[in-house]
């Protein structure tokens, strides 16, 4: 699938594919915006970035789950990004500093599906920050856990 980009006024709309003239564009679920632009991702622009996945169990879930997503890394690359920090930010306001240098190139992950599902925002989506917190005690900090981050919509880059 080809990815188009519409730039307008510094303003950058990734989709999926090439819009037909009868088609509405499709709805941002993620805004990233730098000191320069603001880029709005559509659920199709994220899944045509590289995927990642992985089975965890979480202290808001039950039991183990798997995950579906992009590294937050891989996204902040795709906009040229590769240090400072970004502030990430909820459906409901809640604001957390992440460090682009604690990132790796697979977790966290901006996760888009929990066991094969599209998440609701009922169920923390439709994006949630999402770590292996069973792969290291290093995932299982208080700090950690407030940056996973439920029903996602912005990530801010606050320094490059």
């Amino acid at each position: 699938m080809q990815r188009s980009v519409l730039v307008a006024s510094g303003v950058f709309l990734l989709a999926g594919a090439a819009l037909a003239s009868d088609q509405q564009p499709a709805t941002p679920v993620l805004t990233v915006e730098t000191q320069t632009s603001s880029i709005d991702y559509d659920l199709v622009a994220l899944r045509d970035l590289p995927q990642t996945s992985f089975e965890t169990s979480t202290i808001w879930t039950t039991g183990v789950k798997e995950f579906t997503g992009v590294a937050l890394l891989a996204v902040l690359r795709e906009i040229g990004i590769k240090s400072g920090t970004v502030r990430a930010r909820a459906a409901n306001d809640y604001a957390v500093d992440i460090p682009v240098a604690s990132l790796s190139a697979d977790a966290p992950i901006v996760a888009w599906q929990m066991d094969n599902a599209l998440m609701s925002r009922r169920g923390k989506g439709p994006l949630w920050i999402v770590f292996p917190y069973d792969r290291s005690p290093e995932f299982r900090t208080e700090t950690v856990y407030s940056q996973s981050v439920w029903q996602l919509q912005s990530l801010h880059v606050l320094h490059e």
